[in-house]
């Protein structure tokens, strides 16, 4: 999950893309992984790190407890990436 919300915000922080670009690209990579159920709550949104602007793309998933079932949103992960701009 951290993976897919890593890249989905690396993704998005490309020039020219945005976060629903990431929104979309993590959804595929857990949809790729797992099962589409995993995928059903990603968010990203445009934030700062420290001064710089960032990305960041949240996965809300069932903790797989026993196979693939768990509690629902048991599992909240996090990734960001550094905006790219065109100079």
């Amino acid at each position: 999950m951290l993976d897919a919300a890593a890249e989905g915000a690396r993704y998005a922080a490309l020039a020219g893309s945005s976060p629903e670009a990431g929104i979309a690209r993590t959804r595929a990579l857990i949809d790729a992984a797992l099962a589409a159920g995993f995928a059903d709550d990603v968010t990203a949104g445009r934030t700062t790190i420290g001064e710089t602007p960032a990305i960041a793309v949240t996965v809300r998933t069932p903790l797989p407890v026993i196979g693939l079932l768990g509690p629902p949103r048991g599992l909240e992960v996090t990734g960001h990436a550094a905006v790219e701009t065109l100079r």
